[in-house]
């Protein structure tokens, strides 16, 4: 979604009868889809390997893992939409600087209401930035700047501008006294565009009650990586996940306390 009115709409706007029936019946068309793969895919169960069985039952488990999410989609047509206690965003062309803050509040009003217990929110690499005082090169040209002072020093700004709306989104969390109830993470999948490394990688964690600890270096011996993953392992289990291990972790998060 990225549009604040089409996303303030599908959060707070009652949906007509009509539309919601037209969303029902596309729910149940996809619901018949996914039976008859369920069913066509359990015909082969007998004639496979054990390879081919494990790769087919991880098949299985994401066709019912789909199921579930049409079902809560249609449990939740007939739910009414919350009040958000602002104006409704008019759908009009903004510049992107004007957007983000919206997002933001968005955002906050979402996890607020409880339409949602999870968000996300990517800035793209397209994101115009030459609204901007004194930015003349586009975000992506920005960040491969080779340590060149004039691309750096626009960096500077556009990253200024950003965090400044990261920190409206913790004052909005704060306002609606539930910013230690939330787990906020920003992060980058790169730590130098100019290099696209991916080691050393800045991550900003917030909120959530943990007891954080200003800038943490990790690891505090070079020669000894930490991977992200153990952060996002130990983050599953802050939201009361049961599992052991997350894509490459090599254990929990030992350099903050999540409990």
């Amino acid at each position: 979604m990225n549009n604040p009115a089409r996303l303030f709409e599908a959060l707070f706007v009652e949906s007509s009868k009509a539309e919601r029936d037209l969303e029902r019946k596309r729910l149940g068309h996809r619901g018949s889809v996914l039976d008859a793969l369920r069913e066509s895919a359990k015909s082969l169960h007998g004639d496979l390997n054990n390879a081919d069985r494990d790769k087919l039952d991880q098949y299985l488990t994401s066709v019912r893992d789909v199921e579930r999410r049409l079902q809560m989609s249609e449990a939740w047509l007939d739910k009414p939409k919350p009040k958000p206690g602002i104006d409704p965003i008019a759908d009009e062309e903004r510049m992107h600087i004007e957007e983000m803050p919206l997002f933001f509040d968005l955002l906050t009003l979402a996890l607020e209401t409880d339409s949602t217990r999870v968000a996300t929110f990517e800035i793209p690499m397209g994101f115009t930035t030459s609204d901007l005082d004194n930015v003349t090169s586009g975000y992506h040209g920005l960040s491969h700047h080779s340590k060149g002072e004039n691309k750096l020093e626009q960096l500077r700004v556009v990253e200024d501008y950003i965090f400044t709306q990261v920190n409206r989104l913790f004052d909005g969390l704060q306002e609606a006294k539930i910013f230690n109830d939330t787990l906020v993470v920003m992060g980058s999948g790169m730590s130098d565009g100019s290099k696209h490394s991916n080691k050393n990688l800045p991550v900003l964690l917030a909120g959530g009650g943990l007891k954080h600890q200003g800038h943490v270096v990790c690891p505090a011996d070079k020669h000894k990586r930490v991977p992200l993953s153990n952060l996002w392992l130990s983050s599953l289990q802050w939201f009361g996940v049961e599992r052991d291990t997350f894509g490459k972790s090599s254990g929990t998060f030992s350099q903050m306390d999540f409990s």
